[in-house]
């Protein structure tokens, strides 16, 4: 199995929302380019603000590498497109054995790997990353 590398989309606050491409224009399709020869798991950031970040993450057969867990400061929320993939948390200990139209929701700093994905298949996913709501001011005034 190929050890799969994680470099987190840099969330960009030029606009409440801005298309990757910057290109508003063109339709895109998130099975397209999918490589057979990936030395690397492909991470394409898709939408970016200043709460959130989208990414399409496109694997084959890259896994975590062994003793390396992911902690991230922003929770994220992941759906398994197509492919199949094992995803272990560390607190609670869990496994989960992902297919298409799968999703999870992992709080932030929630410990993860990446066990398996399928070397024959791509597996494709969503990745959402997302700030906290920031909490609803108080109707009530302090006199």
């Amino acid at each position: 199995m190929r050890p799969l590398t994680y470099a987190a989309a840099a969330s960009v606050d030029l606009q409440p929302w801005v298309v990757a491409m910057n290109d508003h224009s063109t339709t895109r399709n998130l099975f397209a380019d999918l490589s057979r020869s990936m030395p690397g798991e492909q991470i394409e950031p898709l939408l970016s603000g200043s709460q959130c970040t989208l990414e399409r993450i496109v694997s084959l057969g890259h896994v975590t590498p062994e003793g390396q867990w992911y902690d991230q400061p922003r929770n994220e929320w992941v759906v398994l497109l197509s492919g199949r993939a094992i995803l272990r948390l560390s607190e609670p200990a869990q496994t989960f054995d992902l297919k298409p139209g799968d999703w999870i929701q992992l709080p932030a700093h929630c410990r993860h790997r990446v066990e398996w994905t399928d070397p024959d298949r791509h597996t494709v996913w969503l990745a959402l990353h997302y700030e906290d709501a920031p909490p609803e001011p108080s109707s009530e005034s302090n006199s």
